[in-house]
């Protein structure tokens, strides 16, 4: 198969240059003006995508070769871009950081992969000709990538814009001007989530108004055929519904990978929102609990009707698996601030929120469920990222060893007692691992 969608790369010269603030206004101002815009996140962010989604309205897709590898990538691509008519993918960290210092996985190591262009977003705060110095060192260091333009943020004065100015190595595609009021809070895990603050949306008026629109898409449109070996990763979904998956979606619970959600559905389940934080209780065959801040609403969670359904459930032996603030979820109780809460019980161990990081990277293991419900072993891959620990009982068992991250405990994850599973590890579903799910929770319904 090959793709011809018109597409760039927003990649940022460190974190916090802005590149999350001018994509996501590059993507509003496109919307703005008609175009159907396919948006993606570099590495395994849940919260800019969520952002890109409000914005776009159309699923915002991760890719990163660690857990997709390159060929993971292109058909995700090609697949999600379906109907668009551009694709904006925003970069992670800076330009060439990749895992372990490494090229890999960089926004860089993307940009290659799609073939696309790159426009890079320098915060000229405080700097004015040194920035070309900086420009010229983006350009030589890997000149596989092709830097197409530049975004100069947090200009200060019509001054500071001609300073810069002066001299051109890259062509200026924008000069945005420093807009605080726009900013997005922060918390432990990085900005808040799209529905807890519109800022991003509305920063399509600034990158209307600062940036050139009509040579952005030029630059877009000048990509490179893109070639995806062994089409795409669509396969038709099954003729009929094997079960009904409960996932539960709401402020507590936010973190998933969209193409997860869809590998799922092609294995056969139709996928059924709920909340726990609201008490809703699913009518499911199994459940899927991802990650996001249980900690922050965990006094609503300890009094909720699903809190208590989910028990009863798991106890019966549903299928249920949880990730991260998940797992949390399906200990015994959750300690945050000073005041322990109750939650569902169904794992033996206790969730306790530290203030330092506890643990971040990818990570890559085997899988090996429950022997009931999850026969045989699968690989698997995916990413940690948190600021808790899990107190586990004495006769703890595990569903996962890691060859690569912390997980739970030394490289054991995936803490489970019947057909429950909680783990640190927020996975990238393969087929298998989707199959075998399904196939979990049509048993359970067919008993």
């Amino acid at each position: 198969m090959q793709a011809e969608i018109p597409r760039i790369v927003i990649a940022g010269t460190h974190s916090g240059c802005g590149k999350t603030t001018i994509a996501s206004g590059l993507m509003a101002a496109l919307v703005t003006r008609g175009l159907e815009v396919q948006s993606f996140k570099t590495g395994p962010d849940f919260i800019d995508p969520s952002h890109h989604t409000l914005i776009c309205g159309r699923a915002s897709r991760n890719l990163d070769p660690c857990m997709m590898g390159e060929a993971g990538v292109l058909r995700t691509f090609a697949d999600a871009t379906t109907g668009a008519d551009i694709a904006v993918v925003e970069g992670a960290m800076g330009m060439f950081d990749g895992t372990g210092g490494t090229d890999t996985a960089s926004t860089a190591h993307i940009a290659r992969i799609l073939k696309a262009p790159v426009i890079l977003v320098i915060d000229a705060h405080a700097v004015s000709r040194s920035v070309h110095a900086v420009i010229r060192g983006f350009m030589d260091f890997d000149p596989r990538v092709k830097i197409a333009g530049i975004i100069y943020n947090r200009i200060g004065s019509d001054r500071h814009r001609e300073m810069i100015a002066r001299e051109e190595i890259v062509p200026a595609l924008g000069w945005v001007p420093r807009q605080e009021e726009c900013e997005v809070q922060s918390r432990h895990l990085g900005l808040v989530m799209a529905h807890e603050s519109p800022a991003l949306k509305q920063f399509g008026r600034v990158i209307a108004e600062s940036c050139d629109l009509d040579r952005i898409l030029a630059v877009a449109a000048a990509a490179r055929l893109l070639a995806v070996p062994g089409g795409t990763a669509k396969k038709p979904h099954t003729s009929h519904r094997r079960a009904v998956i409960g996932v539960a979606r709401d402020p507590a619970f936010c973190f998933y990978y969209q193409d997860n959600l869809d590998r799922l559905a092609r294995a056969g389940a139709e996928i059924r929102a709920f909340s726990p934080v609201a008490g809703e209780v699913p009518e499911a065959d199994a459940i899927y609990i991802g990650g996001g801040y249980p900690e922050l609403h965990a006094a609503a969670l300890e009094k909720s009707r699903s809190t208590k359904a989910i028990r009863t459930l798991a106890q019966d032996g549903m299928p249920v698996y949880g990730e991260c603030g998940g797992l949390m979820y399906l200990c015994s109780s959750l300690e945050t601030d000073g005041k322990e809460y109750g939650m569902a019980g169904v794992l033996p161990g206790r969730a306790v929120m530290t203030r330092r990081l506890a643990a971040l990277g990818y990570v890559k293991g085997t899988f090996s469920g429950p022997a009931d419900l999850w026969p045989g072993k699968l690989a698997i891959r995916g990413h940690e990222f948190h600021y808790s620990r899990v107190e586990c009982d004495d006769d703890a068992r595990w569903a996962i060893r890691l060859s690569a991250g912390k997980g739970i405990n030394d490289g054991n994850d995936g803490l489970f007692e019947q057909a429950t599973i909680g783990a640190y590890t927020h996975a990238y579903f393969t087929d298998a691992f989707a199959r075998r799910f399904v196939d979990a929770a049509a048993a359970w319904a067919r008993r």
